[in-house]
């Protein structure tokens, strides 16, 4: 099984036709995802390169679509009213690719989507989500998949559904770096583990959905067997998700926290990435996971071995060298 999405979901783009849009509609295309058509407003009754029916607006592309999801890419000023612009048409899922989102605008949107509790936001300023499809042909970046759904800019040939996974085992994988998503989901292919669904949850410090409310979802889904966890420095997420793991979640959690070596007072890449205290540094963030009972990697090359350790998954010893 999965969460969020699946092989049966109806996608579109919003800002399909700038050149980010038109590029990642293909390759969702590509990996199977059940893309149905996108928005750019004044392009209405035109198609894309892909043959997609273009609309003006997101309620009239979910009235003749059926869509439940979609993946933004809107420029940085616009992106947030089309946020809401989804939420209002009744999308499920809003995944917001969009980077360089102003803050302000995203406390509006985190305010009004209250409005709108059959809605989740993943993102802004994310890679997307993920669940994997079987692989039905090719290798590498030609791989063809089937009945996956791959919502972002991830590169979907690493990815391995639970039935072509040699352990026979799945993870979920939640993580505010991009890249260290890519990571993980590489070492874990490599060591038979498939992945459940990846979400990127963003590096901002206003953002959709985050770990509690994903952690749970993974820990209702029978077919996810652990979960990676992968955060930064900056804020009390981690910490509290910690917490949250000790006192509800029965499957094993491999975490890692990036930014150790952050000088304080200095954003590190993602606008969330900045230590503000003693409580968001990256060690204190590591010691209050350990006392939670979560187990730590130390390096990011480690994340694959690690969750394989927690599943008590044997591995070869030049695994992940």
């Amino acid at each position: 099984m999965s969460i969020l999405v699946d092989g049966t979901t109806k996608v579109i783009c919003q800002g399909i036709t700038g050149a980010s849009g038109a590029f990642h509609t293909k390759g969702c295309l590509d990996y199977g995802t059940r893309l149905v058509g996108g928005v750019t407003p004044g392009k209405g009754g035109q198609t894309d390169a892909n043959s997609l029916p273009i609309f003006d607006t997101v309620a009239e592309a979910v009235r003749h679509t059926g869509a439940e999801a979609s993946m933004i890419f809107v420029p940085p000023p616009f992106a947030a009213d089309a946020v809401l612009e989804a939420a209002d048409a009744g999308v499920g899922v809003i995944c917001c690719i969009t980077e360089g989102i102003p803050v302000q605008d995203m406390v509006r949107v985190k305010a009004r989507l209250e409005a709108y509790p059959e809605s989740v936001l993943i993102g802004p300023n994310c890679p997307g989500v993920i669940t994997p499809g079987r692989r039905v042909s090719g290798e590498g970046s030609s791989a063809v998949f089937e009945a996956g759904c791959k919502i972002g800019i991830m590169p979907g040939y690493i990815h391995t559904h639970r039935s072509d996974a040699a352990t026979g085992k799945a993870v979920g994988v939640i993580s505010r770096s991009g890249t260290l998503t890519y990571e993980a989901v590489w070492q874990t292919s490599v060591l038979g583990i498939g992945q459940s669904t990846c979400v990127g949850i963003g590096g901002d410090p206003i953002r959709g959905l985050g770990f509690i409310e994903l952690l749970e979802l993974f820990g209702d889904d029978p077919e996810t067997d652990g979960v990676i966890m992968i955060g930064e420095i900056g804020g009390r997420d981690e910490a509290e998700a910690g917490a949250w793991i000790k006192d509800n979640l029965g499957k094993p959690v491999a975490a890692f926290i990036a930014g150790r070596t952050a000088p304080p007072g200095k954003r590190m890449g993602h606008a969330g990435a900045i230590i503000g205290g003693s409580d968001d540094t990256a060690q204190a963030k590591m010691d209050a996971l350990h006392s939670f009972g979560v187990t730590v990697c130390e390096s990011p090359a480690a994340l694959g071995t690690t969750m394989a350790a927690a599943l008590g998954v044997d591995v070869p010893e030049a695994a992940g060298t």
